[in-house]
């Protein structure tokens, strides 16, 4: 019997196998009632929520776009888990690609690219492409999404790693250690 190579992919020179998934998100009909629901089923949290989250920049499927979305990040076992929800009629999103307004499901698993341009031309290669790249208005986070709902049913969310976004990582992690259960949502400020 022959083994299947898990380690490598089919495509020579691209080698994603060391892309870890940091993050697994929902997209919900109510964030607040998602995380609730979150923390009773399985444990996550705490959460942290960022309403209102307004973009700088947005092209989806080679046309720009603009959307709003609220998100509430949290920690589930070892990663981290975002429940998000698109908060305008914008129909040209990653969002609505996959769901209406009011379906709930998977959207997509997040992993740090060392390169953001050459992880695309990757992915595209191996016949996953491009379908959104935002950066954000505050913070300046550039991120994309990458269209794998044809093989893996969800989009893949890729950004490049940097202080800040690990540091983000770091805390929401941090935050879930020892956490009491009694608070949903922390404010990290405080």
């Amino acid at each position: 019997m022959s083994q299947i190579n898990t380690s490598k992919s089919d495509h020579p020179g691209l080698d994603m196998s060391h892309l870890d998934i940091v993050q697994i998100a929902y997209h919900v009909k109510d964030v607040r009632e998602a995380a609730a629901r979150m923390q009773r089923q399985f444990g996550a949290g705490p959460f942290i929520l960022s309403e209102n989250i307004l973009l700088e920049s947005a092209e989806h499927r080679g046309v720009a776009t603009d959307f709003v979305h609220t998100s509430a990040y949290g920690q589930w076992g070892k990663v981290m888990v975002e429940l998000v929800r698109q908060e305008d009629d914008s129909p040209d999103t990653p969002f609505r690609d996959m769901y209406t307004r009011d379906q709930e499901g998977l959207h997509h698993t997040a992993i740090f690219v060392d390169h953001f341009d050459a992880a695309i031309r990757q992915f595209d290669d191996s016949g996953l492409t491009l379908a959104t790249r935002c950066k954000t208005k505050i913070g300046g986070v550039e991120f994309g999404f990458i269209d794998a709902t044809k093989t893996l049913g969800h989009m893949i969310e890729i950004y490049e790693s940097s202080p800040a976004l690990l540091g983000f990582y770091d805390m929401v992690r941090a935050m879930s250690i020892d956490w009491d259960g009694k608070e949903l949502f922390l404010d990290p400020r405080n």
